[in-house]
């Protein structure tokens, strides 16, 4: 049998073994501002041989060298002989950021779509006639994955 415990620095302890744990504030810190957000997107997507990232970033080397290791600890990116890659986690990490991205650029057709819900009643508004408003209102095929999660009851937030 394993005691397994947490401690205070968030580290799990199995069996007196202390583990880290990548949290989700650990995560969204290590992308929470311009200059990091910017380095996980070229990780993203430049080629891993690109040493031109310091520069093109306007970054000091101590900056990228900070950003980097806060995306490494966070469990986003890693480093394999010299070159970054995300990880999986990074991968899932990226695509709900684009997620993000677009919601904000529809930001004000979610609102509209929350104003109606907020204006008629809920029998008044088959989720058939909700869907099809979504559907004319979003453009974003990313946001039209989460066409079910909009469509629930404002109630009912179970994402499982």
């Amino acid at each position: 049998m394993h005691l397994t415990t947490r401690d205070a620095s968030n580290m799990l302890v199995i069996d007196n073994r202390k583990l880290e744990l990548t949290c989700i504030a650990d995560t969204l810190r290590a992308i929470s501002d311009d200059k990091s957000l910017a380095l996980f997107n070229t990780v993203a997507f430049t080629l891993p041989r690109d040493t031109s990232v310091i520069t093109s970033l306007g970054l000091t080397r101590k900056q990228y060298y900070s950003s980097m290791n806060q995306l490494i600890d966070a469990g986003s990116v890693t480093r394999i002989s010299g070159k970054y890659f995300l990880t999986s986690l990074g991968k899932v990490v990226y695509d709900f950021h684009i997620l993000i991205g677009q919601a904000v650029e529809n930001y004000w057709k979610l609102k509209a779509i929350d104003s109606i819900d907020s204006t008629i009643p809920d029998n008044d508004l088959s989720a058939e006639k909700r869907g099809k408003l979504i559907d004319t209102l979003i453009e974003s095929m990313h946001i039209k994955c989460w066409r079910p999660i909009l469509l629930n009851d404002k109630n009912d937030l179970n994402f499982t």
